[in-house]
């Protein structure tokens, strides 16, 4: 059979991690934005008070913040049980 042993082709993995990375990133935006809009929006207006506004900054950045602490700590936890796997098979 064809296609069954042979290396997968670099650009179509290079495609799909891309394709990959943006779907993961448009949940993150979109799960923000559902978090955001219930803490921060009382009343939807015409234009955003500056109480509101503030609001929205300072969730987004804590967000932010706490989406790049989690994946830190899971690279870190990776990273260790890798290490952890290694020395087991030694």
């Amino acid at each position: 059979m064809e296609g069954q042993g042979a290396a997968p082709d670099p650009q179509l993995q290079q495609f799909i991690e891309v394709e990959s990375q943006k779907q993961r990133f448009q949940q993150l935006v979109h799960q923000m934005t559902e978090v955001c809009w219930e803490k921060c929006m009382d009343k939807p207006g015409p234009k955003l008070d500056s109480r509101t506004e503030c609001c929205f900054v300072n969730c987004v950045e804590r967000f932010i913040d706490t989406s790049q602490f989690i994946l830190n700590r899971l690279e870190q936890t990776q990273r260790s049980r890798g290490s952890f796997s290694e020395s087991m098979s030694e």
